[in-house]
């Protein structure tokens, strides 16, 4: 079932009745709005003046869904889920934990490999050059050793947004649209692998004491092309891509409902997410060797 994505950008009052979402608007004098609860996937409180009741977080948590708060500066700070969702949690908390590193290994570089493959793709899809990508993505080795991934971004960047673009965090534009698509994905994946009973934390690459999505900064990988896809698309048709507003902020929301290919059928990217986490644990668990990952 594809999953609604919510984006409150005005004061709103949240509640829940009859297993709805109420919402009320502080501004408008207008009726109330409803939403089943059972359709939202993902939402993003963006105005400091947004209430909502403990009911609100109760029902949203229930239901896997990825409430995201923004702060001061309108892009993301953090997020809330629900930390019980899989009915064989514990078993797959250990099979995650005693994962073997060469297992770890081998998905990371399959992780490694389908990530540059889907560059390449959507370098091809913008008329760009793909060869250089396609010549490196046969390179990985377990576990990357040589940084493949990293060279491969470089060569990634310079074709897509020219050779003056620099990836950086602070950058200027295009860099504040692919951060806050990129944090929207991040969640997204972060509530998959919670509905797939996996820990967030527990990367198969990733390692950061002081990251509690590590395994989800793995598991995004390969899909990032899909945010670059709409930035590139923003950029090359004029949009804002430095200071975002409301229209740039619903474009890069879209991402999580946009088709790809998958076990080859299209689905909704935030269905396609599921069956790669669930491909994650059956891996852990030992009965698959491969993640199932999008083709661009």
């Amino acid at each position: 079932m594809i999953k609604r994505s919510l984006f409150f950008s005005k004061p709103y009052h949240l509640a829940t009745r009859n297993r709805q979402l109420v919402i009320h608007s502080k501004e408008e004098r207008r009726e109330e709005v409803t939403v089943p609860i059972e359709d939202v996937g993902f939402m993003v409180l963006e105005n400091p003046q947004i209430t909502f009741t403990q009911s609100v977080v109760e029902a949203m948590a229930e239901q896997n869904v990825a409430m995201v708060f923004c702060g001061k500066n309108y892009m993301p700070v953090s997020m809330l889920f629900h930390l019980d969702t899989h009915t064989t949690q514990t078993e797959r908390f250990r099979a995650q934990v005693n994962a073997s590193e060469p297992l770890k290994k081998g998905l990371w570089k399959q992780t490694v490999k389908t990530k540059i493959t889907n560059q390449a793709a959507m370098l091809e899809w913008r008329g760009k050059e793909p060869e250089a990508l396609h010549y490196l993505a046969k390179k990985v080795r377990s576990g990357d050793p040589d940084n493949i991934e990293g060279r491969a971004a470089m060569r990634y960047w310079n074709e897509l947004f020219g050779k003056d673009f620099s990836r950086e965090r602070f950058g200027g534009a295009p860099n504040p649209a692919l951060n806050y698509g990129y944090i929207v994905l991040r969640a997204a994946v972060a509530r998959a692998l919670a509905g797939s009973g996996l820990l967030s934390s527990l990367g198969i690459h990733h390692r950061n004491r002081y990251n509690s999505f590590c395994l989800a900064d793995d598991i995004m990988e390969p899909y990032r092309p899909y945010v670059d896809m709409l930035v590139s698309d923003m950029h090359e048709g004029g949009m804002n891509t430095e200071v975002l507003g409301k229209a740039e902020k619903a474009k890069l929301l879209k991402v999580l409902t946009c088709d790809v290919v998958i076990g080859k059928k299209k689905r909704p990217l935030m269905i396609a997410l599921s069956e790669t986490t669930s491909s994650l644990a059956a891996c852990f668990e030992g009965t698959a060797d491969r993640i199932k990952y999008p083709r661009f």
